[in-house]
């Protein structure tokens, strides 16, 4: 697959996880819908109400081939505790269910995870009856590892109310680290064995430099939001949005817990769009950079869905992608 594509020029999808069943791409976005409200940094222009799935077997024949797109297979009315604002979500499978998770603001106007389940990939997906527990933010990504384990990244800033939090309690007042002091970390816990609740409390994700110092506040290429974490040659692989500088970053580490050491950039700041989240997925022998950007519609609240290929060097480091 050569240069960057479009998937679904008919509609506003962004901030994708996609992964592979059944011999195929199961891609996960949120909907921006056309709000009119003015641009803020709580994100109150994101009209986000609804999630469709889009699959296919094969992503190299795109696009004479479209993708397959399951329809609506959740929506706001469908939550009992539902507020406002369905923004990224993600899916993962154990024992034949599938679970997605997605954040979601209450009617109080805060930010939790919800879980709703399937029979299949493609849904559709009912929702329990209330948040998880414990859970606050947004920008979820559910790995699995070799030993079957399930490991919940998450957290976003400003808009994404990370900095209200303070070991997983609310704080009286937000604090935004600035300057020398270390950046504000995304999340990790591990899932429960039914998929439905965190089995811990959720522990700072910490990325260091080179020298083994915590990435500061300062610095561009600081955790934002948008975590995803993927594994090649026995590495974990964490990558992330850095937010208002606008790169796609990644760090590695020998466990899921990091601390991760910061290995570079993965996408250069993109031509028209605020936001870059993304995710990395192998299928078929080839590795793909899923992400968005606004190009087509020229609003940063309306983003389009793009691909492309992903290369890694001899070391493991990957080669970055030009936005």
């Amino acid at each position: 697959m050569e240069g960057k594509h479009y998937l679904i020029p008919n509609d506003y999808m962004a901030d994708p996880s996609v992964h592979v069943w059944n011999d195929k791409l199961y891609i996960y976005p949120s909907h921006d819908w056309e709000s009119g409200i003015p641009e803020n940094d709580n994100g109150d222009h994101f009209n986000m109400k609804d999630y469709h799935v889009f699959s296919t077997d094969d992503i190299e024949a795109f696009p004479e081939k479209p993708l397959t797109d399951h329809g609506v297979v959740l929506t706001t009315e469908d939550i009992p505790w539902a507020g406002r604002q369905l923004w990224d979500c993600d899916v993962q499978e154990k024992d034949g269910k599938y679970y997605m998770y997605f954040p979601l603001k209450d009617r109080n106007d805060i930010f939790r995870f919800g879980v709703a389940v399937a029979d299949k990939p493609e849904g559709p997906f009912i929702p329990q009856p209330a948040p998880m527990k414990g859970s606050y933010s947004i920008d979820v990504a559910v790995f699995k590892d070799d030993d079957g384990k399930y490991y919940f990244y998450f957290g976003g800033i400003w808009g994404g109310q990370l900095q209200r939090y303070k070991d997983n309690k609310a704080l009286e007042n937000a604090h935004l680290p600035e300057g020398d002091e270390p950046a504000l970390p995304s999340r990790v816990a591990r899932l429960s064995d039914d998929m439905l609740e965190f089995d811990e409390e959720p522990k700072p994700v910490i990325i260091l430099d080179k020298d083994g110092n915590p990435l500061k506040a300062n610095d561009p290429h600081r955790f934002f939001e948008a975590s995803w974490m993927h594994k090649y040659n026995g590495k974990y692989y964490l990558s992330y949005s850095t937010g208002d500088t606008h790169f796609i970053c990644y760090a590695t580490a020998d466990n899921p817990y990091g601390p991760f050491t910061y290995q570079g950039v993965v996408l250069t700041p993109v031509k028209a769009g605020w936001t870059t989240h993304h995710c990395i997925v192998e299928f078929k022998g080839k590795w793909y950079l899923f992400h968005h950007d606004s190009v087509p519609s020229g609003k940063t609240w309306l983003r389009s869905l793009k691909v492309c290929e992903l290369h890694y060097n001899p070391d493991g480091t990957i080669q970055t992608i030009e936005g």
